[in-house]
C-alpha cells in the first residue's frame, strides 16, 4: 500500500497488481539532474539537433565543455544545434545548473555513418488518433511533451503515422499533405522549436494500409486515378483506395512501375522530417536498400523504421539497412498480445545494437483509440497497472524503441510515472546497446537480464501466470559471484546486499525490475 510521508512515496516491496494502488515513481529532486541518452550519432554535414534532457527547478542554465566547433548551445533551452563536417568522436561534459546546485554528465557525439545510437523514444499517432490525425493534434502532442516534462527525460520524436497524405505535387512531385496537413514545413519548424523531432509515414507500395497514396505509382507522373475509388465511395477525400482490404482488392498494395520514394525523401528533408516509418509486408532487403539509398541522398539524417513483421531470416540485413524494424505484426492493448510478443523477442537479441534496433511495436499505455478508424474519443488502456509495468520494463530490457501512442496532454499521474522514471529509461538508453535475454524460465516465471555499460545488469523478475508467485534471480544464471547490491528501479530504492540470489514475490502478470551490481 502506498503511504505519503513528507511528500515521498514509501512503498512496500512486493506485488504489482490491479488490486493495489499503482507504484508511482518518486518525484524528481528540484536540484538539476541530466537524463536521457549519453551518446548521439550524426552523419557528417547533416543538421544536428539535440536537447539536453534535464529535470530540476527552472530557470536552469546549460553549458557544455568540449563542444566541437560547428555546434552551438543555447544556454537557456539546452538545445545543441549546428553541423559537423568531419568524422570523429567528441567527448563533451554537459552541465545543468539552477539556484539549488548543478549536475554534470559525460556525453559522446559520434560523427560517422550511424545514427540512432540509442533506441528512439517518442510518440506515434496510430493507436491514439489513427485516421483522424491532424496538424493540430501533432502540435498538441509536441506541446504536451513540454508541458508534461517528457522532453526533460529524453522523449524526442513526435511521429505522424498513416493518413496524412494528399496528392503528389511541388518541385519534387512528392506526396503533399492533405486538407488536415496544409503546412507541414511550418509544423516541423514548430516541433523543432520546442526542442523535439518529428517523423512521418509512407510505404513503397502504391497504397498504404489506410488507403492513401504511397511511394510508387502506376504512371510516370505519379497519377493513381485509373485505379482509385470514385469520390462518393471514399471515407475521406484523399483516402483514395479505401481502408484495407479495399486497397488490396484494387491491386494497389504492391510496388508500382514507377518509384517516387527518392522524391518523397527530398521533400521530407526540405520540410525538416527526422524519422520515417516505411510500412509494407513482407519487408524485403532489395526494396529496403532502395529506400535507404534515397534517404542517404536527401541531405538530412532521417531515422528509417521498417514495418511490419520483418522476416527473421533477413535479420542481419535489417540491421545493416535500417535503424529499427518491426519484429511482429501490430500489437494490441491486451495482456495476451503484450505477453506473447514481448517474451518471444530473445531470438532477435543478437541483431540489436547502436544504430539498429528490434522493434516489438508501441507501448499500450494511457488513453488510446481504436486503430483503423476515424478516432474521435479515447479510452483508458485495458492493461492493468501491473501489466503496464511489465510492458515498459520488458521493452526497456529489450533495448526496444519506446514509442507512446496515447494522448499526452491528458496523461494522468500514473501513466506519467511510467514514462518519466529515469532509472528505468537509463536501462533502455544504455550506450552499450545490448538487448536483454532470458536467463531462467519455469512455469510462467521468467528472469531476463541486460548487460549494462558500467558492468552492472538490469534484471526483470516476471510472473506471466495469473497468481502471485515467488521469483528468484540466481547469481549463477547471471554469471556473477559474491555479494551483489540490488536496487529496485521503479521505486528508486536500494534493497540491500545479497549473496547467491535475489528472491521476491511478484503478482500475476507483474514484474520487479532491479539493477544488480558488484559491491
Amino acid at each position: 500500500m502506498i503511504t505519503r510521508i513528507a511528500g515521498a512515496l514509501v512503498v512496500c516491496l512486493g506485488l504489482l497488481s490491479a488490486a493495489q494502488p499503482p507504484i508511482l515513481t518518486p518525484k524528481p529532486s528540484p536540484k538539476p539532474r541530466i537524463n536521457g541518452a549519453r551518446i548521439f550519432g550524426v552523419r557528417p554535414g547533416r543538421p544536428f539537433l539535440h536537447t539536453i534532457a534535464a529535470t530540476g527547478q527552472r530557470p536552469m542554465t546549460f553549458s557544455a565543455k568540449g563542444l566541437p566547433a560547428g555546434l552551438t548551445l543555447d544556454q537557456k533551452s539546452g538545445r545543441i544545434s549546428g553541423f559537423l563536417s568531419k568524422p570523429g568522436e567528441h567527448v563533451v561534459t554537459l552541465r545543468a545548473a539552477n539556484s539549488l546546485g548543478a549536475a554534470e554528465r559525460r556525453f559522446r557525439i559520434v560523427v560517422g555513418d550511424k545514427i540512432a545510437l540509442t533506441p528512439p523514444m517518442g510518440w506515434n499517432s496510430w493507436y491514439a488518433w489513427s485516421e483522424s490525425v491532424s496538424d493540430e493534434k501533432i502540435r498538441s502532442v509536441a506541446r504536451g511533451f513540454v508541458a508534461k516534462g517528457l522532453v526533460n527525460h529524453g522523449w524526442t520524436y513526435v511521429n505522424i503515422d498513416d493518413c496524412w497524405q494528399g496528392l503528389r505535387g511541388g518541385k519534387y512531385n512528392a506526396i503533399q499533405g492533405n486538407e488536415r496537413f496544409r503546412d507541414i514545413k511550418g509544423m516541423c519548424d514548430y516541433v523543432h522549436g520546442l526542442g523535439l523531432k518529428i517523423g512521418i509515414y509512407s510505404t513503397p507500395w502504391m497504397a498504404t494500409y489506410g488507403g492513401f497514396i504511397g511511394g510508387s505509382a502506376p504512371t510516370a507522373k505519379g497519377d493513381y486515378s485509373g485505379m482509385w475509388l470514385p469520390p462518393e465511395k471514399r471515407l475521406q477525400p484523399y483516402q483514395v483506395f479505401g481502408r484495407w482490404p479495399s486497397s488490396q482488392r484494387l491491386g494497389a498494395q504492391k510496388l508500382g512501375a514507377y518509384w517516387f520514394s527518392d522524391a518523397d525523401a527530398k521533400q521530407w528533408a526540405e520540410w525538416g522530417i527526422d524519422y520515417v516509418k516505411h510500412d509494407w509486408k513482407p519487408n524485403d532487403p532489395p526494396t529496403t536498400e532502395r529506400i535507404l539509398k534515397g534517404l542517404l541522398a536527401c541531405g538530412r539524417d532521417i531515422v528509417l523504421s521498417l514495418s511490419n513483421e520483418a522476416p527473421f531470416e533477413h535479420a542481419a540485413e535489417w540491421a545493416r539497412l535500417s535503424n529499427l524494424w518491426r519484429t511482429t505484426g501490430d500489437i494490441k492493448a491486451t495482456w495476451e498480445a503484450v505477453s506473447r510478443i514481448g517474451f518471444t523477442q530473445d531470438r532477435w537479441a543478437p541483431y540489436a545494437g547502436p544504430g539498429h534496433w528490434n522493434d516489438p511495436d508501441m507501448l499500450q499505455i494511457g488513453m488510446i483509440g481504436v486503430p483503423n478508424t476515424y478516432v474521435r474519443t479515447l479510452k483508458p488502456t485495458v492493461l492493468t497497472p501491473g501489466e503496464q509495468y511489465t510492458q515498459v520494463s520488458l521493452w526497456s530490457l529489450l533495448a526496444a524503441p519506446l514509442l507512446l501512442s496515447c494522448d499526452i496532454e491528458t496523461m494522468d499521474d500514473f501513466t506519467l510515472s511510467l514514462v518519466t522514471n529515469d532509472e528505468v529509461i537509463d536501462v533502455n538508453q544504455d550506450p552499450l546497446g545490448k538487448s536483454g535475454v532470458p536467463v531462467s524460465r519455469a512455469g510462467g516465471l521468467e528472469v531476463w537480464a541486460k548487460q549494462m555499460e558500467d558492468g552492472s545488469q538490469a534484471v526483470g523478475l516476471f510472473n506471466r501466470s495469473d497468481q502471485e508467485a515467488t521469483v528468484t534471480a540466481r547469481w549463477s544464471d547471471l554469471g556473477v559471484r559474491g555479494k551483489q547490491e540490488v536496487r529496485d528501479l521503479w521505486r528508486q530504492k536500494d534493497l540491500g546486499v545479497f549473496e547467491g540470489q535475489f528472491q521476491t514475490k511478484v503478482a500475476g502478470h507483474g514484474v520487479v525490475l532491479v539493477r544488480v551490481s558488484a559491491r
